[in-house]
């Protein structure tokens, strides 16, 4: 039993590997500036008032920064969950390693 909770002990203190790849990080940060700058020059050379153009452009920033806010509530409580399931599990194990089941309560 204590073998199995030593080995269990140990894959537990690994740390989380990113799942993600240097090829799949440079294509989101090269996707998202060129839909940003794509977006950028669709509404500068759109033909309307500076009014109508500045509202839009005020618009993109907004949808942009609310998006940049959401994934990182999405990745702050994914981490969180992660976290406090690890957490719960060693709880369990050491829970599990120091119970006796043929111990006799007076």
């Amino acid at each position: 039993m204590s073998e199995f909770v030593a080995i269990h002990h140990q894959a537990m203190n690994k740390p989380i590997q990113p799942t993600q790849t240097a090829a799949f990080y440079i294509q989101s940060i090269l996707s998202f500036g060129l839909s940003l700058s794509a977006v950028a020059i669709g509404v500068a050379y759109l033909p309307v008032s500076g009014w109508i153009r500045a509202f839009l452009t005020v618009g993109v920033l907004y949808v942009v920064t609310s998006a940049f806010t959401l994934a990182k509530v999405v990745r702050d409580r994914q981490e969180f969950s992660a976290v406090t399931t690890r957490v719960d599990q060693a709880r369990l194990d050491k829970l599990l390693a120091e119970h006796d089941p043929f111990k006799v309560d007076a």
